[in-house]
């Protein structure tokens, strides 16, 4: 436990350093998938490791110590924290849990109102062409999703452009990027050092789109051409909680554009066999601490309960 532990709390940090590395060398949908899992693996990594620090300090308060059937004495003294790092983790374990409460609260929310909102939409139409001048298009989660689209947009795009922007919105809905976005967005919140996993996500399935609509339509120079006209016409509004869209506000901000239409014009990205085997050892690694951290916070305390005189 004395290194497991803590190995537990550092891996989140190498992740998030290697986020946009991945993101860069591995085809979008390998990427997306490895990164939401690395991040809810690694989110409840944390989490246990917290938990087993805190239940360090939690077991020495002698009214637990007394219906535990433990020694508080024996406790302290093989206990593998100073009560300091132990009462910490208590803080950082509450503030965890409640960050992760918020945040499932908030996405979830956001899911069903961007559902109840296809709900409305004619049932007969998967794309939904609505009477705004205002360029604006995107993909909204339900069963089944809807695509929808602003009359001003189709009227930005010629009818190969517009052929590319439903071919990315289609991959959105077909593929369920929502959920992928969603599970990180709460994996981040549960540990702030895996927000660089939840942008690269967030990245991660546009470019999973963007390559969608390159198969489909077959001119990949298009796809990226288009992209950068979207990102240009794209409302300044905020979008309906819980909808993908080709580009936003948001999109331009964080800067993602540029690296999507270079991507584009670029080679389609190949499977990195060592990347995602380096990834998933250090996955294996934070499964087998967390056993071994499982393992002996059960020892620490049968021994504090051999203890007890």
């Amino acid at each position: 436990m004395h290194v497991a532990v803590y190995l537990l709390l550092l891996l989140p940090l190498l992740a998030a350093v290697s986020a946009r590395w991945i993101t860069d060398r591995l085809p979008p949908r390998a990427a997306t998938w490895l990164l939401t899992t690395s991040a809810l693996a690694l989110a409840a990594a944390s989490g246990i490791a917290l938990t087993a620090l805190a239940a360090t300090a939690i077991g020495q308060i002698p009214l637990v110590a007394e219906l535990g059937h433990w020694s508080v004495r024996a406790l302290r003294r093989d206990d593998p924290a100073s009560l300091s790092i132990a009462l910490i983790a208590c803080v950082a374990l509450a503030a965890a849990l409640i960050a992760a409460g918020r945040g499932a609260v908030s996405r979830v929310r956001a899911l069903i109102t961007a559902a109840r909102t296809a709900r409305c939409l004619p049932a007969s139409e998967a794309v939904t062409v609505l009477d705004d001048p205002e360029p604006d298009a995107y993909a909204l989660p339900g069963r089944p999703g809807r695509i929808v689209v602003s009359t001003g947009m189709l009227k930005a795009l010629d009818d190969r452009e517009q052929d590319v922007l439903l071919a990315h919105e289609r991959a959105h809905v077909r593929c369920g990027h929502h959920f992928f976005v969603a599970a990180t967005h709460i994996a981040a919140a549960t540990n702030p050092l895996l927000r660089p996993l939840d942008r690269a996500v967030r990245y991660a399935v546009e470019r999973w789109a963007d390559e969608h609509a390159a198969a489909e339509v077959g001119n990949r120079r298009l796809v990226a051409t288009t992209i950068g006209k979207a990102a240009l016409l794209a409302p300044s509004r905020q979008p309906i909680p819980g909808a993908l869209a080709i580009s936003g506000a948001a999109l331009r901000r964080s800067g993602p554009i540029p690296r999507r239409v270079a991507a584009l014009f670029a080679a389609p990205p190949r499977r990195g066999r060592v990347l995602l085997a380096v990834t998933f050892a250090v996955l294996a690694v934070a499964a087998a601490a967390s056993v071994e951290t499982a393992r002996d916070l059960h020892i620490l305390f049968e021994l504090a309960q051999a203890g007890r005189p």
